[in-house]
C-alpha cells in the first residue's frame, strides 16, 4: 500500500498546500452535505408525497413555487456537481499523471461549470405563480 493512503483512504494533505488541503474538507463536507440533502429529497418526494402525481407541471406549480424548494435543489445540484468533479479528480490524480491530468481535468472543470449552470438555470428560470 502507497504511504499516500491510510486505512480509511486519503489522509488529510499536510505542508503548505493550502488549496489541496481546502478541497480536502470540502469534499469531506460536500459528502455529509449530500446525505442530508438527498435522503431528505427521497423522503419528500417519494414518501410525503405520491410520486405518480409527481408530473413535470406539478414541480413548476407546487413545488418549485416556493423558493425555498428551489434553493435547496439548486443548492443540491452545485454539491453534487463539485462532489462529483472533485472524486473524479481525485481518482485522475491517482491514475494520470503529467500533461494529459492537466488537461482531462480542465476539461471536466469546464463541463462541471457548464452543467451547474444549465441545471441552476433549469431551476431558478421555471415559472412560478404570482402570490
Amino acid at each position: 500500500m502507497s504511504s499516500r493512503y491510510s486505512i480509511v483512504g486519503r489522509p488529510r494533505p499536510g505542508g503548505a498546500d493550502r488549496l489541496e488541503l481546502a478541497i480536502w474538507y470540502l469534499m469531506r463536507l460536500t459528502g455529509l452535505a449530500l446525505f442530508v440533502l438527498a435522503l431528505s429529497h427521497f423522503i419528500i418526494v417519494h414518501v410525503l408525497f405520491d410520486p405518480a402525481n409527481q408530473t413535470a407541471d406539478w414541480i413548476d406549480s407546487h413545488r418549485w413555487a416556493n423558493g425555498l424548494w428551489r434553493g435547496v435543489d439548486g443548492s443540491m445540484l452545485v454539491i453534487v456537481v463539485f462532489h462529483s468533479f472533485v472524486g473524479v479528480r481525485t481518482v485522475l490524480q491517482d491514475y494520470v499523471g503529467g500533461r494529459a491530468r492537466i488537461v482531462i481535468v480542465a476539461v471536466l472543470a469546464l463541463l462541471a461549470v457548464v452543467l451547474a449552470g444549465m441545471g441552476l438555470w433549469a431551476v431558478l428560470s421555471a415559472s412560478a405563480p404570482m402570490p
